[in-house]
């Protein structure tokens, strides 16, 4: 039977919120950006890493897992895949950074993601720009092995053409 466990982040846009990195994107509970965070799309988070609940963690810690994440904000969404990986610990205090890539540190939240900061919808970035609120839904899948479906399968179920 498959296991879904979620988390729930409440952050906030900024001004300098670039959003134009080719391979990441970023969530911190820092209160502030400069220029220079291109990956990064939301700040004065209630959580980093650390603060992830332990059932969530541990979930997210299989090879196995899958992480579905929902960008929300001024009525503007957009939904990214990922996978999970027994190299997380998730025990960064601040930040929670997806990766297109397989990298993982204790920042790591999703590895093999589908879209980095360039490819969230502008009009959720504009509203973020203006320091708006967004909420960040995070669900972990979890199969046995031998049940798990795809990730391409999955990434068909939840983003229509």
């Amino acid at each position: 039977m498959e296991e879904c466990i979620r988390e729930f982040i409440r952050c906030s846009g900024h001004p300098n919120v670039k959003a134009d990195h080719r391979t990441t994107f970023e969530i911190t509970t820092d209160s502030y950006l400069t220029t220079c965070g291109t990956c990064i799309v939301g700040i004065d988070s209630d959580k980093g890493a650390a603060a992830l609940s332990d059932a969530f963690k541990s979930a997210l810690a299989r090879d196995e897992a899958v992480l579905r994440t929902t960008l929300e904000g001024g009525g503007h969404s957009c939904i990214i895949l990922s996978k999970g990986s027994e190299k997380m610990n998730l025990s960064h205090p601040t930040d929670l950074v997806w990766r297109m890539s397989e990298y993982v540190c204790d920042r790591t939240v999703g590895i093999c993601s589908d879209m980095p900061a360039s490819g969230i919808p502008r009009p959720l970035i504009e509203w973020l720009k203006k320091g708006n609120p967004m909420t960040v839904k995070m669900e972990v899948f979890s199969r046995p092995e031998e049940e798990t479906p795809s990730f391409q399968l999955l990434q068909g179920l939840f983003h229509t053409p």
